[in-house]
């Protein structure tokens, strides 16, 4: 049995394309010989710090976003549903506290990031599935309390989550994206002999296969593989 490359996936609860990428590398996590690793990270810290501009920002990008997101939920089994005020949830609220509350989860985590996917599968499906807030401490719990975690796990994530210790681990996870060149968010990392292949978005799970010397099973493996 070789050993398990390492795959960093980086990403942000007020991206759509984000999930999408999470939950296709959440269910090639087994398909593929790979050691998923989930990097919480801020995308507006990623768009200032690289000089990108959001495509919610450009008219025609916005337009092509809102067709290719149905498109994307329906071949990946996602069930993305715009917000009602998409430029609001964005931009306006972002993502800021909420990212550090997933950083959080993670940083106390004893077990793996079991807690910390099933906390931010929840965040996005507040911001892009019920149209609800991912912003407030109450936002939080509630998300939190369905992905599991306990009374007292939710009440010492929410007394950590605005901390120096969070925020620098938010930083630090934002930062180490931009070093491998990120302009924005999904990104992957997969470390292959010694050396990262890095892929920006939604779209490159061929490619990234190809890289890492695995197939491509389509955007549900387990069914493709009882298939064969």
């Amino acid at each position: 049995m070789t050993s398990k490359k390492v795959v960093e996936l980086f990403y942000d609860v007020v991206s759509p394309y984000s999930w999408i990428g999470f939950e296709v590398m959440c269910r090639y996590r087994h398909a593929w010989n790979i050691e998923l690793k989930l990097r919480p990270s801020f995308l507006g810290g990623i768009m200032k710090g690289s000089g990108n501009k959001p495509p919610g920002v450009i008219s025609n990008k916005f337009m092509y976003m809102t067709k290719d997101l149905s498109r994307l939920s329906e071949y990946f089994d996602v069930p993305l549903q715009s917000p009602s005020d998409p430029f609001e949830a964005m931009f306006q609220k972002g993502s800021l506290s909420a990212m550090r509350f997933v950083t959080a989860v993670q940083a106390r985590e004893k077990d793996g990031d079991k807690k910390v996917e099933r906390v931010s599968r929840e965040l996005w499906r507040r911001i892009w599935m019920e149209d609800k807030d991912i912003t407030e401490p109450a936002s939080f719990s509630e998300a939190a309390m369905k992905a599991g975690l306990s009374d007292s796990e939710i009440k010492e994530v929410l007394e950590l989550y605005n901390s120096k210790e969070i925020k620098d681990k938010l930083k630090s996870s934002t930062q180490n994206a931009l070093d491998h060149g990120a302009f924005g968010l999904p990104l992957v990392v997969c470390h292959v002999n010694g050396k990262p292949e890095v892929f920006f978005g939604s779209d490159r799970f061929e490619l990234m296969a190809h890289c890492i010397g695995e197939k491509w099973l389509g955007p549900q493996p387990n069914q493709s593989a009882a298939k064969l």
